[in-house]
């Protein structure tokens, strides 16, 4: 497909105000990625372009050496880019989308609070759109970013996400 396919469609725009209420996001935290809601993870932002997650240093995200465990930042991580491709699939016909791949650079001891920036949603929403139209499978691989509160960069993601269109 040459054309970019349309971003902020009115079902992606009534997902994004759903999940953007902080009630409604921790309900849906709660039932459909409990760990996510334990480890405290918020959103942020959320546009048909980018969203930022939040994970912050506390009793439960804590690893040995009083920093953020590996594994809480790649479910902020990951969530970034998720929120995304679920605000995109959510606007037509179903898809299924799965994470194939992962991978991450560390950079800096992740203490305090952390902001995850994944800006491949128009990468997501064409992957998903061409998936649609072909009904074959298509890969995308999200950057998230982690910044911590001073603005330096204490990890970077690769997401590698798969979506195929259902029958």
């Amino acid at each position: 497909m040459d054309s970019l396919p349309p971003l902020d469609t009115p079902k992606a725009a009534a997902f994004r105000a759903r999940v953007l209420q902080p009630r409604n996001l921790r309900l849906f935290l709660l039932r459909q990625l409990p760990m996510a809601w334990l480890a405290g993870l918020r959103l942020t932002r959320l546009t048909p372009e980018a969203a930022t997650v939040t994970i912050r240093y506390k009793f439960l995200t804590q690893n040995p050496f009083r920093s953020i465990y590996f594994a809480c930042l790649g479910m902020a991580a990951e969530l970034a880019s998720g929120i995304q491709a679920m605000m995109h699939v959510s606007s037509g016909s179903p898809v299924s989308m799965l994470v194939t791949h992962l991978d991450a650079d560390f950079t800096k001891k992740a203490t305090g609070l952390i902001a995850f920036t994944c800006e491949d949603g128009p990468r997501i929403a064409q992957a998903i759109a061409e998936s649609r139209a072909t009904g074959e499978g298509r890969t995308v691989v999200a950057t998230s970013t982690g910044l911590d509160e001073a603005g330096d960069p204490v990890a970077v993601f690769r997401v590698t996400w798969s979506f195929r269109a259902r029958k």
